[in-house]
């Protein structure tokens, strides 16, 4: 494994030593009990006026839920997000809590994971839109269609947007699963970049209108943190335009009018085939496709309450018409976390960490780790997959 770097200074380290113990909410006081000294020791350690000593540098990571070799390591980036979200007025309830420090300890693991193999991530960011007076929507809806032409896009549906999100535009994306009332988070770090958590125990259309959301507050507001809640009230310009962002990037409204003149024609009445049709050529939910025709005009106001007041559109009628090419809720924990996966995977393989540390690193228990690496084993045997450098 790769030796650490000791050359800290002492105020360097206390400060990593600070946040840490920040990040995981802990006090001083249960901090300096742990590592065996007073709380004033504790202190003076945080501010750098006395030298941390190894047993309780062990100590105090073991407490914090991080590698020693990472708070030493002189290149080691220490990622901040947690108390960020504390800050945010609704941020009070423990599920919120815990998926903060889910996205923290995500992130961190992926950047340990890039400091241990040498590897830089790249980043591929349109510039950031600032939120002008007037309507919000009708900006949202420019941005949207601006940035599908900056990533020659054109007016198709998305076909997977976490591969875009993490893949062509760089931005650290992850799934697991989370409080039911929580859909996503956002955070963004100068350090470390975009980083997006998405609930995986949502169905894939649900995820799939979080991560568009998440992603219009990555053009709109960067650097303010977000916290998608499930039925949570638009009550800011800036939750307006991240939805309104969220619609118009997966629903262009070319597109939606020039598909449902084509599902349509003939028609007197739109049906719940017309919708079912249309959300699964989309990507997303039956009720986001109605909202969506709302706002073009393409159907009255009111269209998706009527449907709601009667009986809805049921999982049983999209399987009806669509069969085996319906979307399910695929509750597959860490579907989104593809390079994270990777980078873990590369350093195990070189023995730079063990199946025990990149189970902890992952947020995944054994069994979820050990299929992971005997899927890796089982690419690596054929010499046909054999890279060439």
């Amino acid at each position: 494994m790769n030796k650490p770097n000791y050359e800290l200074s002492q105020i360097e380290l206390g400060e990593r030593l600070k946040i840490a113990r920040e990040t995981a909410n802990i006090t001083q006081d249960v901090a300096a009990k742990a590592a065996g000294i007073a709380r004033t020791t504790l202190v003076s350690i945080e501010k750098g006026q006395r030298a941390a000593r190894l047993e309780e540098i062990q100590e105090l990571s073991r407490l914090y839920g991080i590698s020693a070799n990472s708070l030493l390591r002189r290149d080691a980036v220490h990622v901040d997000l947690v108390p960020r979200f504390r800050s945010l007025p609704e941020t009070a309830g423990t599920g919120i809590e815990q998926a903060a420090r889910m996205l923290n300890d995500l992130v961190r693991a992926e950047v340990e994971l890039e400091n241990i193999l040498g590897i830089e991530k790249p980043y591929n960011y349109p510039a950031e839109k600032t939120i002008l007076p007037g309507d919000v929507r009708k900006q949202a809806e420019q941005d949207a269609q601006s940035l599908r032409n900056w990533l020659g896009l054109g007016e198709g549906p998305i076909q997977n947007l976490f591969s875009l999100l993490e893949l062509q535009l760089g931005v650290r994306v992850y799934a697991r699963n989370l409080d039911a009332k929580v859909s996503g988070l956002f955070a963004y770090d100068e350090a470390v970049g975009a980083c997006i958590l998405i609930n995986a125990s949502h169905r894939e259309d649900r995820r799939t209108l979080t991560g568009a959301h998440e992603l219009g507050h990555f053009i709109g507001t960067r650097r303010r943190p977000e916290i998608y809640q499930d039925q949570k009230y638009e009550n800011s310009r800036e939750e307006r335009y991240a939805n309104a962002f969220a619609s118009a990037f997966l629903m262009p409204a070319r597109a939606v009018m020039e598909k449902f003149k084509d599902l349509t024609l003939g028609s007197t009445h739109l049906t719940r085939r017309h919708i079912i049709l249309l959300a699964n050529f989309f990507g997303v939910s039956r009720q986001a496709m109605v909202l969506r025709l709302e706002e073009l005009g393409l159907t009255k106001k009111g269209t998706w309450d009527w449907f709601a007041d009667n009986g809805g559109i049921t999982d049983e009628q999209v399987r009806q018409v669509l069969g085996s090419a319906a979307h399910g809720p695929v509750p597959v924990d860490g579907a989104q976390s593809s390079r994270l996966f990777l980078l873990a995977i590369e350093a195990w393989k070189k023995d730079l960490i063990s199946e025990g540390q990149m189970s902890e690193m992952l947020k995944l228990n054994r069994e979820s780790v050990r299929e992971l690496l005997d899927e890796a084993d089982e690419d690596k045997t054929d010499d046909l997959f054999k890279l060439p450098y």
